[in-house]
C-alpha cells in the first residue's frame, strides 16, 4: 500500500513492531520480530537515592552491584518472577523497548511478555500497565512454562501430554501441558538467585567468609553439582572475614557446594513430583514416552538433570539453548498470531 506525501508517493509503513519479551528476575531477553533474540541483559537497574533519577539499566548496571556510593542504589526490581518495584520496573522496560525499537519512539510495538505460573490478576495487571506506560501500543502476557515449551519446539496444541520445568532466577515452573493448556502446575520460589544465597550462607556459616551476589554465582557456574559432584574440582574464593573486617581467601571444594546446594534443589526436585503425583494416569503415560524438557538458566547447575531422572524415573531432557527457550517462545507465538491468541492471558 501508498500514500502521497506532499506531492510524493511513499510506501505506507506500519508504525510498530512486535516484541517479546522474557521479563525474568535475574535477565530480561527481548525477541524481535523477524529477527529473534536481540537483547540479553540483566534485570538490574542502578538509581540515585537522592531523587530516584535512571543512572543505568541492564549490563552496565549490574557492573555497580557491591561497588556503588551510598548515592546510588543498583536494584533488580522483579522478586520471585513478579514486580516489586513498579515504577522501576517501567523505567527498566521503557529502556528495554526503546533499545529494541532503534530508540524510535512512534514505532510503539505490541509486546509479549512471559511471567510465572499462579501470579494474581493484581501482578498481571501491573505488568501490563508497566508496559503500556514504557510505550507498548497492546500488551500481552503468556506463561513461561508455556512460551518454553514453544521455544523447545514442543507441540502445545496437541492432545500429547508433555512436562517442563522453568528453572529461572526467582522461580522455578513445572508444567503439564495438553491442548495448547496448562492441566497441572506449581510454581516455585525457589530459583537461581536461592541457590546464588545458599553458597553464600554456607560459606558464612563454615568459613566466616562474607562475599557478594556476583561471586556466589561465579561459585555456582564453575563448581556448582546438584548431584554427582566432582571430587578432584575446587576454587579460591575471596571475600571479607566477617571476625576481623579484613580481606581473606578460603579454597572450597564441589563437594561442599554440592551439600550447600542440598535445600533449594531438593525444593525443586520435590516441587516435581508432586506435580507428577497430581497428573492425570492418561497424561502421565504420555510423559514416560516423551519424557521432560528442562529450560531456564538454572538447568545449567551440572547432573540436575541426572538428579530429576533418578528421582523421577521419568527421561529428562534439557533444551537446546535453554537460558534463551522462553524468549523465543514468546517469539514463536507472536510470528504466529493464531497461537498468541490461544494462548495469551489477560
Amino acid at each position: 500500500m501508498i500514500t502521497r506525501i506532499k506531492g510524493s508517493i511513499v510506501p505506507q509503513v506500519r508504525l510498530y513492531k512486535d516484541i517479546g519479551i522474557d521479563l525474568g528476575t535475574a535477565n530480561t531477553l527481548v525477541y524481535l520480530k523477524g529477527k529473534g533474540i536481540i537483547l540479553q541483559e540483566p534485570s538490574v537497574v542502578a538509581i540515585r537515592a537522592q531523587n530516584g533519577k535512571i543512572l543505568a539499566v541492564g549490563d552496565e548496571a549490574k557492573k555497580m552491584i557491591g561497588r556503588t556510593p551510598a548515592n546510588i542504589i543498583a536494584i533488580r526490581p522483579l522478586k520471585d518472577g513478579v514486580i516489586a518495584d513498579f515504577h522501576t520496573t517501567r523505567s527498566m522496560l521503557k529502556y528495554f523497548i526503546s533499545k529494541a525499537s532503534g530508540g524510535i519512539n512512534i514505532f510503539r510495538p505490541r509486546v509479549l511478555i512471559s511471567v510465572p505460573l499462579g501470579i494474581t490478576q493484581v501482578e498481571r495487571r501491573a505488568v501490563i500497565e508497566a508496559a503500556q506506560q514504557a510505550g507498548a501500543k497492546e500488551a500481552h502476557l503468556i506463561e513461561e512454562p508455556v512460551a518454553a515449551a514453544i521455544g523447545a519446539g514442543i507441540p502445545v496444541h496437541e492432545p500429547k501430554g508433555s512436562m517442563v520445568v522453568d528453572i529461572g532466577g526467582g522461580t522455578t515452573d513445572v508444567a503439564i501441558l495438553a491442548l495448547g493448556g496448562v492441566i497441572k502446575g506449581r510454581s516455585l520460589r525457589v530459583g537461581g538467585d536461592e541457590i546464588n544465597e545458599s553458597i553464600a550462607r554456607y560459606l558464612r556459616k563454615h568459613y566466616s567468609l562474607e562475599i557478594g551476589e556476583t561471586t556466589a554465582e561465579k561459585v555456582k557456574i564453575e563448581i556448582g553439582y546438584a548431584t554427582e559432584p566432582d571430587p578432584n574440582l575446587k576454587m579460591s574464593v575471596r571475600g571479607r572475614n566477617l571476625a576481623t573486617g579484613l580481606p581473606i581467601r578460603v579454597d572450597i571444594t564441589a563437594r561442599e557446594i554440592n551439600a550447600a546446594l542440598a535445600e533449594p534443589v531438593n525444593t525443586i526436585v520435590e516441587g516435581i513430583k508432586l506435580t507428577l503425583e497430581k497428573t492425570p494416569p492418561e497424561l502421565a503415560a504420555d510423559l514416560m514416552d516423551l519424557g521432560m524438557i528442562l529450560a531456564g538458566g538454572g538447568v545449567l547447575l551440572r547432573n540436575i538433570d541426572k538428579l530429576i531422572n533418578r528421582v523421577t524415573s521419568i527421561p529428562v531432557h534439557i533444551a537446546d539453548d535453554p537460558l534463551t527457550c522462553v524468549a523465543r517462545g514468546t517469539g514463536k507465538a507472536l510470528e504466529q498470531i493464531h497461537i498468541l491468541r490461544k494462548l495469551a492471558i489477560r
